[in-house]
């Protein structure tokens, strides 16, 4: 019987022994403690007892299609000519901004379409076709109802459907369904990569206000235009962005209405229509004192409970006050207008670093071939 007791004894404790040898090295303790791996860096980060982990592998953030690269740096933002409307919004203040990529063009009436062809295809049995047309569809009936007594039937037939207005900017889509475009571009982007087994995004957004008057002005102090000062047009007499020129010559540019996305030369950081075109939703909520309310470091006014939201650039239907890289105005988020589109950024956080800073970038993405204007 004592045989036996004993035998019982040291085979329970053989057992539980082998059980927190186990337990040791399911949490990673077996390989630090016992030799295990050895090197630079480990599974768990931890070689012979010591923390060993370096950066992980694999990551890198590319060039998103169809984006250049703005570099980070510190601007006077504010009005830079005088403040005709003397609205007295935009008083000038030193901000920074961090680097960050830029969709190069507005988003085109083609690549918007992906965007709904996608949610009509994948979102009807959660959205609903209803929510989906009325909210994130473009309105086509903005040609029309915008201008009193305006013959507006062809743009509301043709514009956003046929395919010689294929890489011109989408419009009538609101602030709403800019940032949902956004989200819907982001996920795209994760899925392949996470099924390609990479590292996700850093997602798409709508620029901030800051980001995209320092986007605009190019890597030039104090620019009145994107393309530098103090004139609208260049040494030949030509036009330098889709606007009202005149007394309502809209024709005087060389396009009536809207022009293709890439119409015009770009600015010296490479984005096409910074100034006229169309208008762009940025994501800041309006204010009138928002020097007063946000930092000067990469200054950012996210206020849901404010539907006004930052309008920038001017566009085909506007004078040349609103093409000016510091003047200010807004509309609802839920409005749709045929002369605001958007254009999509994202955080380049490598910029955010000191070794990860470059003093500009004049590479041009393949996305859209350019179809410039003098």
């Amino acid at each position: 019987m004592m045989n036996y007791n004993w035998l019982t004894v040291n085979a329970t404790r053989v057992v539980m022994g082998a059980a927190v040898l186990l337990l040791l090295q399911g949490c990673g303790f077996l390989k630090s403690k016992f030799g295990g791996q050895s090197g630079k860096g480990g599974d768990v980060g931890v070689t012979n007892g010591e923390i060993t982990a370096t950066g992980r592998k694999g990551w890198k953030q590319p060039t998103p299609f169809g984006m250049v690269l703005v570099p980070s740096g510190s601007f006077i933002m504010g009005q830079a000519d005088e403040d005709v409307a003397a609205t007295q919004i935009n008083m000038n203040r030193q901000v920074t901004i961090s680097s960050f990529y830029m969709d190069d063009a507005e988003i085109s009436n083609h690549e918007y379409r992906q965007y709904v062809n996608a949610l009509l295809a994948d979102s009807v049995s959660t959205l609903g076709e209803e929510e989906i047309m009325s909210k994130y569809y473009p309105d086509t009936t903005v040609w029309k109802n915008d201008f009193t007594y305006h013959n507006g039937d062809p743009m509301l037939e043709h514009y956003y459907g046929h395919p010689a207005f294929d890489t011109y900017p989408v419009v009538g889509v609101s602030w709403i369904a800019a940032k949902h475009f956004c989200k819907w571009r982001t996920n795209t982007l994760d899925d392949f990569r996470t099924k390609d087994g990479g590292y996700k995004s850093f997602g798409f957004r709508l620029p901030s206000e800051a980001e995209w008057e320092w986007a605009a002005r190019g890597g030039k102090s104090g620019a009145k235009y994107p393309w530098g000062n103090p004139y609208v047009a260049n040494g030949k007499g030509c036009y330098l962005a889709n606007f009202k020129p005149q007394r309502g010559n809209f024709d005087a540019d060389g396009y009536p209405y809207t022009a293709p996305a890439t119409a015009y030369n770009p600015n010296d950081y490479g984005l096409y229509n910074m100034a006229g075109n169309v208008a762009e939703w940025c994501r800041d909520a309006y204010a009138d004192n928002t020097n007063a309310i946000v930092w000067d470091m990469n200054p950012d006014n996210q206020n849901a409970d404010e539907p006004r939201k930052v309008v920038r650039g001017g566009s085909w239907k506007d004078i040349a006050y609103y093409l000016e890289t510091g003047t200010r105005t807004y509309e609802y988020e839920d409005q749709k207008r045929s002369y605001i589109g958007f254009r999509c950024v994202m955080d380049n956080l490598e910029g955010r670093t000191a070794s990860g800073r470059v003093g500009g970038s004049k590479s041009k993405s393949p996305k859209k071939a350019s179809s410039k204007k003098a």
